[in-house]
C-alpha cells in the first residue's frame, strides 16, 4: 500500500518540524510531500532541510499563495506521477494527529474516501472556542442539509483516497481555492456513488500561530454550498 501524506503550508515554520516528527513515529512507512505556497516566514527552507534529511520527504514549491483547494491538486497531480495507491490529506499545524492516521488507512482498503470525522461517534474537537464549535457543527448541518448523503464532517481536511477514484475526478472543473474544497470534493464523492466511510478523530486546536478561518473563508464555503445543493435539487427535479 504505497501512501502519500500531502500537507500544505503556508506560514508554518513554527509547527512543521513537530508534524513532520510525529508523522514518521507513528507512520513509518508513509511518504510526505510538503507543498509550500511561498511562506514568507521560511517554511520553505525548512522543508527543504527536512527532505535533505529524510528520503521520505519531497518538497513542492509553489510561486505564491492560491488556496488550498489550488495546492492539494497540485499535490495530487505530483502523486499520480509517482503512482501512489492512497494519497492522504493532513494538515501542517498539529491538528489531525498522527496517531489518528493508521485508522483511516485501515478503513482506505475497503473505501475511495475515508473521513477523519469529529462528529461521528468517538470523535471530537480539542481546546475550540464555543463559537467554533458552533461555527463548525452549523456549516456541516448545512452541508448535509443542502447536499445530501449521510456525511457528518463534509469539511473535515483530515481525508485519505483511493489515488485511482481520484484520477476519475476532472480536477480541473474544481472551482473551490480555499477551505471549501473540501466541500466540493466530498461533494463529487457523493455524487460518483462510490464507497465513502468517516473513523472518529481527535481534532486539537493549533498551538502554534494563528488559525487560517475567516470570515472570507466562511462567505465562501456557504456561497459554495447553497450553489451546489440548488444544482442538485435541479437536477432532481
Amino acid at each position: 500500500m504505497k501512501t502519500l501524506v500531502i500537507t500544505p503550508t503556508y506560514n508554518e515554520s513554527g509547527n512543521i518540524r513537530g508534524a513532520v516528527s510525529r508523522l514518521f513515529k507513528e507512520n513509518p512507512n508513509v511518504d510526505l510531500l510538503i507543498v509550500d505556497d511561498s511562506s514568507p516566514d521560511g517554511t520553505g527552507e525548512i522543508a527543504n532541510e527536512l527532505a535533505k534529511a529524510d528520503k521520505r520527504i519531497n518538497v513542492l514549491h509553489r510561486k505564491g499563495k492560491d488556496g488550498l483547494g489550488a495546492a492539494y491538486i497540485a499535490g495530487f497531480n505530483w502523486a499520480f506521477a509517482k503512482d501512489y495507491d492512497f494519497i492522504v490529506e493532513m494538515d501542517a499545524d498539529g491538528s489531525h494527529r498522527a496517531q489518528d492516521l493508521p485508522h483511516l488507512l485501515a478503513a482506505a482498503i475497503e473505501n475511495e474516501l475515508v473521513i477523519g470525522s469529529r462528529y461521528v461517534r468517538g470523535g471530537k474537537t480539542q481546546n475550540w472556542p464555543l463559537h467554533r464549535k458552533i461555527l463548525s457543527r452549523g456549516g456541516n448541518l448545512y452541508a448535509r442539509f443542502m447536499l445530501g448523503g449521510k456525511l457528518n464532517d463534509m469539511t473535515a481536511g483530515f481525508r485519505v483516497f483511493r489515488t485511482s477514484f481520484l484520477k476519475s475526478l476532472d480536477l480541473s472543473s474544481i472551482n473551490a481555492r480555499g477551505y471549501s474544497f473540501q466541500i466540493e470534493m466530498a461533494y463529487k464523492t457523493l455524487q460518483a456513488g462510490v464507497r465513502t466511510t468517516e473513523v472518529p478523530i481527535t481534532f486539537v486546536e493549533r498551538e502554534i500561530g494563528d488559525s487560517k478561518m475567516s470570515s472570507d473563508i466562511v462567505r465562501e464555503a456557504l456561497i459554495l454550498m447553497t450553489k451546489l445543493g440548488f444544482r442538485r435539487l435541479t437536477r432532481r427535479g
